[in-house]
């Protein structure tokens, strides 16, 4: 169906919602800022940290903004022991796509030494082709990852598919007529991410892996 696979990471294949939730919290607190709400807290997950900041605590001094940064680094990579496994079938998912020979790439907002570390923790960095992080690109929902995936690749927006839990995902992939497939147990819900259209909507990687490997 598809020669390129792009996946998002965070609550698309790694269910790291409720970590980045509390450590956010607990480094606003750290910093003498508003806690924000678990809501507002998911609603920005998926965009680049600092564009992510900003939305959530609006304008602050320099010394602020640097002390809250490294606060939820802090929080996110050391302290915090909320468990971020990958979802239910993503390796399956990953295998599969692999050996039907497609190519698979990550776009996502973490910076590339956050994906690396993630990738060595769960063993899964050899399926991927090419990615794209938060640190190297616009942040979504422009669609600047995706154009230099497709790039250095040498792919069509008709022979790649974004596969994503937020709208933002989704907003990507729709500037450049990109297909798009929603996962709904994300951090955004349904009746978002079907505002804009996505091919299919699924509720497991399982569900995922039926689809796109026939």
């Amino acid at each position: 169906m598809y020669k390129l696979v792009i996946f998002d990471w965070d609550g698309t294949l790694m269910d790291s919602g409720a970590r980045i939730v509390s450590a956010m919290q607990t480094a606003a607190q750290r910093a003498g800022l508003l806690v924000p709400s678990d809501e507002a807290v998911k609603d920005i997950i998926g965009i680049s940290l600092l564009p992510a900041m900003q939305i959530l605590f609006g304008d602050m001094d320099t010394e602020t903004e640097q002390a809250l940064l490294t606060f939820y680094k802090q929080e996110y990579v050391e302290r915090d022991l909320t468990p971020t496994p990958m979802f239910e079938g993503a390796l399956s998912l990953l295998s599969a796509l692999r050996e039907d020979r497609r190519l698979l790439a990550v776009a996502t907002g973490k910076a590339r030494r956050g994906l690396k570390r993630v990738w060595q923790e769960t063993a899964t960095e050899h399926f991927f082709h090419t990615s794209r992080c938060g640190d190297e690109a616009e942040s979504k929902p422009s669609a600047d990852m995706l154009r230099q995936i497709l790039q250095e690749l040498h792919i069509q927006p008709s022979q790649a598919v974004m596969v994503g839990d937020t709208v933002y995902d989704m907003q990507m992939a729709e500037q450049l007529g990109m297909d798009r497939i929603a996962v709904s147990h994300g951090v955004h819900d349904r009746a978002r991410l079907l505002t804009h259209q996505p091919v299919a909507m699924m509720d497991s990687l399982k569900e995922l892996q039926a689809y796109l490997v026939r």
